[in-house]
């Protein structure tokens, strides 16, 4: 059989998605077709208040102090503080827009929704779809957070700097940059973070996956704000080192935990989407038969098929015993190994409903890691296609 002749037309013979109430979600039926039906509007972030000047003075004085404790309170270079003074700016800037009123509305991001819908065809890239590498740019570009020192996330978009951009787990990860730059230069204002997270967000529910709660807030860092290599998964490892990884994570200023085991393997669900590539991961192979397709088939497949280890010069990894086309990752097989991980991964298999208002909690909750509460200017929308 062939993979790339069952995977479905994309987009072809479908509406594309509307804007969706964030509950309840639609049912299978509907969102294989990508639904059409209109529903109830998400309410929008709160009205500007009628005055601005005092938050204007507020965020001056509160740029001011910041600054003095930077210069006087850091032993770093002259360079060095002005690059955190620029930080520390750019945050200050972006609560008071929250605030103020000032941050653009919704119909501004559901134009750049719209155009990145638009642009996840392309004939002759992997299954003809971009949409798998979009999801991956944003999951790694949020998923670098450290609660223990509040580095990492999607707040500064650190992967478009050399030092992150060749970390080993982002090795690919350009073709998604580059097309997303084509993107920015139509929507110049919106930050590169806001940028690739909407990305993720357009690709999975362009796919016909759950509605993903999403806001703006994000800023652009600098090259010192650069995370260290290793804090995204190894896909070599086992169940401990997932668990290090996520609960490493844990939540902007602590407000929640850290991903549990239920997040964790409902976030390992994006494995329904693209494929491993040797020159790049050193992986190689589909998890599913549909991979431009968002659905619960990956932990189906998981859970129902037979799996053996491949025989190959690459690196461990296995493969279905029935078709030997399909793929999983030692990471993936954990989810079945471990008791805990396994009975999410069964539930997932029997109810994709449940898979998706699981996936879609945790995917937002990624999205948003690094992201001070004071840079968003309201609740999340549901972004879709009109």
């Amino acid at each position: 059989m062939s993979i790339r002749a069952t995977a479905p037309v994309f987009r072809a013979t479908c509406a594309r998605r509307v804007a969706q109430p964030l509950q309840p979600l639609r049912n299978p039926a509907l969102r294989r077709r990508f639904a059409t039906g209109a529903g109830p509007e998400v309410p929008p972030p709160s009205p500007p208040r009628k005055s601005n000047s005092p938050y204007a003075l507020v965020a001056v004085g509160a740029a001011a102090l910041g600054a003095a404790y930077l210069f006087f309170g850091t032993s770093g270079s002259a360079k060095d503080t002005a690059k955190e003074l620029g930080s520390a700016a750019r945050g200050a800037a972006a609560s008071v827009e929250g605030k103020v009123g000032l941050r653009r509305g919704k119909d501004e991001y559901q134009k750049v929704y719209d155009r990145i819908a638009d642009s996840l065809e392309v004939e002759g890239y992997d299954d003809g779809s971009l949409a798998p590498v979009l999801i991956r740019l944003a999951w790694h570009a949020s998923g670098t957070y450290d609660k223990n020192d509040k580095t990492g996330g999607s707040n500064y978009a650190t992967m478009r700097f050399k030092p992150e951009a060749e970390h080993g787990a982002n090795n690919g990860l350009n073709v998604a940059r580059d097309h997303m730059e084509k993107i920015k230069k139509e929507f110049p204002w919106i930050s590169y973070g806001d940028l690739w997270t909407l990305g993720g967000v357009a690709a999975v529910q362009e796919s016909g996956g759950p509605t993903i709660p999403w806001r703006p807030g994000r800023i652009d860092g600098f090259e010192h704000n650069v995370t260290p290599d290793g804090r995204l998964p190894d896909a070599s490892k086992a169940e401990d080192h997932l668990r290090f990884i996520f609960n490493r994570m844990g939540w902007v200023e602590i407000r929640l935990p850290a991903f549990n085991d239920q997040e964790i393997v409902a976030l390992s669900g994006a494995h329904a989407m693209g494929r491993c590539h040797p020159d790049r991961s050193g992986f190689e192979g589909p998890w599913t038969f549909s991979p431009v397709t968002f659905s619960n088939e990956y932990f189906n497949l998981l859970i129902n098929e037979p799996w053996v280890w491949r025989k190959w010069k690459g690196p461990a990894q296995y493969e279905d015993k029935k078709t030997r086309s399909l793929m999983m990752l030692p990471t993936d097989m954990a989810l079945v190994k471990d008791k805990s991980f396994r009975k999410y991964a069964e539930k997932y298999a029997k109810s994709e409903d449940e898979f998706f208002k699981d996936f879609s909690a945790a995917f937002s909750k990624l999205l948003e890691l690094g992201v001070p509460e004071s840079q968003w200017a309201g609740e999340p929308w549901a972004m879709g296609s009109q």
